[in-house]
């Protein structure tokens, strides 16, 4: 068999990344294609020496820094890569790469980590938060969002089959596309993360400071709550909003080394996360160090915490994204924290692991190969 990969963007080495890492482990002969290609050579280790096959996009001017602004042509882009010689199309995409062209003779498979969320039902906080909710420029996004719309429904009747990585996400896929997926979480590398049973009296929470990751709320909660100590780990353009509203018991500490963030991690006596994401990998390292993590309860983190309902609960959910939700599960996890074990916590993590995860999909992309043989036959 002859395998393509097509992969939205290559510019970090992040979440989507890492589950492109593992497809690659699982299918080391599999060509890689990309919208653009910027990856740095300290972070191009998990490619495995691959030559990226990349769209021309990445010759645009100012691509490296601007790419995210040639995405109304990136459905052209995606439309121009030749893949009729491959037996199988893997997809991994959140915003374009399902777009590919595939005949009736070649399997597509896509690894969906959301349908393109900034047009979906996440357009309108999307537009408040660059700015584009009103004036000529707000209408132009607005007109282009809708037309990406219309391209995206229409490109996964291309799709065989899709893979959401969480009951949430395949509730959105659902939703948008009206098509059943097959959830495969992603990797964690749990194996980073080491159990540390003696806890410190502070509370942490790390993200890039965006306005979605609601750190600014988590801030605004222990700056009213002298008593309690939050450190607060990552840097963005966010961090000089949030701060100027930290009290004297939040300590900022900026971007931090990978070491650092893991010592702060194992350490914290609950990590605190208020974001609504598609999946959540930090709340599973968190976990994986035999910290509880303090979360908002919506999206993948419901699928990845075990809340004090269960028999083994690793955590505690707050409803709203408000300071004073926040304040409030704090006070239900003190009162139950003798509950929440730091074994219980780091069990619950490495059900999410590398091996698992590669185990999944290999089987998944089996099972699909051979149903689909089984219709040409």
């Amino acid at each position: 068999m002859k395998i393509a990969i097509v992969h939205d963007w290559l510019t970090v080495y992040a979440g989507a990344e890492r589950v492109l890492e593992q497809m690659l482990n699982c299918y080391p002969e599999a060509d890689v294609f990309s919208m653009v290609d910027f990856l740095p050579a300290d972070k191009r280790h998990f490619l495995q020496g691959k030559r990226v096959i990349t769209s021309f996009v990445q010759r645009l001017p100012f691509a490296k820094s601007k790419y995210r602004t040639y995405l109304p042509l990136m459905p052209l882009a995606v439309e121009q890569f030749d893949l009729s010689g491959y037996d199988i199309v893997m997809s991994s995409s959140h915003a374009v790469a399902k777009g590919v062209l595939t005949g009736p003779d070649q399997l597509h498979l896509c690894m969906c980590y959301s349908p393109i969320r900034y047009a979906w039902d996440l357009q309108h906080q999307y537009l408040r938060e660059s700015g584009l909710n009103h004036g000529l420029k707000g209408w132009l996004a607005k007109w282009m969002l809708h037309r990406i719309r219309l391209w995206d429904v229409r490109t996964a009747n291309g799709v065989d089959q899709f893979i959401a990585i969480s009951r949430f996400i395949a509730r959105r896929i659902d939703k948008v596309y009206r098509r059943d997926s097959e959830v495969i979480y992603p990797p964690v590398d749990v194996s980073s993360f080491t159990l540390m049973a003696e806890k410190k009296d502070y509370y942490l929470t790390a993200s890039r400071m965006v306005p979605y990751k609601r750190i600014e709320l988590i801030v605004e909660a222990f700056s009213a709550m002298p008593e309690k100590r939050l450190i607060v780990i990552g840097d963005g353009p966010e961090f000089a909003k949030i701060k100027a509203k930290a009290g004297p018991n939040v300590e900022l500490l900026g971007y931090q080394s990978f070491a650092v963030l893991c010592s702060h991690m194992q350490q914290a006596r609950a990590f605190v996360f208020a974001a609504e994401e598609d999946f959540g990998i930090t709340p599973l390292e968190a976990q994986a160090c035999g910290t509880p993590v303090i979360a908002f309860a919506k999206g993948g983190v419901t699928e990845t915490i075990q809340g004090l309902d269960g028999d083994v609960p690793t955590g505690v959910f707050f409803r709203e994204q408000t300071a004073t939700a926040i304040q409030q599960a704090l006070h239900q996890f003190e009162q139950n924290s003798n509950r929440i074990t730091p074994d219980a916590c780091r069990t619950n993590a490495m059900r999410f692991a590398p091996e698992r995860f590669r185990q999944e999909f290999r089987d998944f992309v089996g099972r699909a190969w051979d149903g689909f043989q089984a219709k040409l036959e």
